[in-house]
């Protein structure tokens, strides 16, 4: 059964209390990027991302902005269906400790990061952390624009970039993956188009692919596509875009 996620907040409120497993979700699969000289050695893997610069982050209550060391504001990145956000602007949200261990190819957070093996030819100064890569936040959240009866599954685990309502005007913009198939959602999808009526129409749905769009009730631009995701076996990768006008 698909069910309707319930709209809600998601921010970064209460964290003082819970550092040691936020810390722990954010440092899961770090990649560290940076020149070719220092990191001969490191698994690197060029992917295509997108900067996000409409996601901001809230901690405690208050805004946040994404600095690297140097001050430079940074934007959340979208890959694959996923939002990644920098491991050291984090670390320093949430008063913890972080450092770059460049010999043993380790972002070292927490207590134990002043003991970071230093590196050659620096006397024996500790290596300055480059920026980290980010790491992926979801959530259940629903975006509250949506149209409460766009179905979404209920494992589907949500990043929105765009939940707006300017003007009167509602916009939404979201990824998701989920476990449900490809053929499962196409019909749900195609059958929800079909009731509410799709002027314009494109429809093309394959046991590999989703692709749908038009303007839903003749006037509201919608765009659905899908795909099998490439870094997680069993799960699709959804791309929803919707406009009241």
């Amino acid at each position: 059964m698909l069910n309707i996620l319930g709209p809600k907040f998601y921010t970064l409120e209460g964290i003082t209390t819970k550092k040691k497993w936020m810390i722990a979700a954010f440092v899961a699969s770090v990649t560290v990027t940076g020149s070719a000289g220092v990191y001969a050695g490191a698994k690197l893997e060029q992917i295509k991302a997108y900067l996000n610069h409409s996601i901001g982050v809230v901690v405690d209550g208050t805004p946040y902005w994404l600095k690297d060391g140097n001050g430079k504001t940074l934007a959340p990145i979208t890959y694959n269906g996923l939002t990644y956000l920098p491991v050291r602007s984090i670390s320093d949200a949430l008063k913890v400790p972080i450092t770059y261990d460049a010999a043993n190819y380790k972002v070292r957070i927490g207590r134990d990061s002043s003991s970071s093996t230093p590196s050659a030819g620096t006397g024996g100064s500790e290596t300055p952390a480059p920026t980290p890569a980010p790491t992926p936040v979801t959530s259940k959240t629903r975006p509250v624009n949506l149209p409460k009866d766009f179905p979404i599954p209920q494992d589907a685990l949500i990043s929105t970039t765009v939940d707006t309502n300017s003007g009167g005007v509602q916009k939404v913009a979201f990824t998701y993956s989920s476990q449900e198939t490809l053929e499962t959602m196409g019909f749900v999808y195609s059958e929800y188009v079909r009731i509410k009526g799709l002027d314009d129409e494109s429809q093309s749905i394959t046991a590999s692919s989703i692709k749908i769009s038009g303007k839903l009730g003749g006037m509201s631009p919608l765009s659905i596509t899908a795909s099998p995701s490439a870094t997680r076996p069993g799960f699709n990768n959804f791309t929803i875009t919707w406009s009241e006008i």
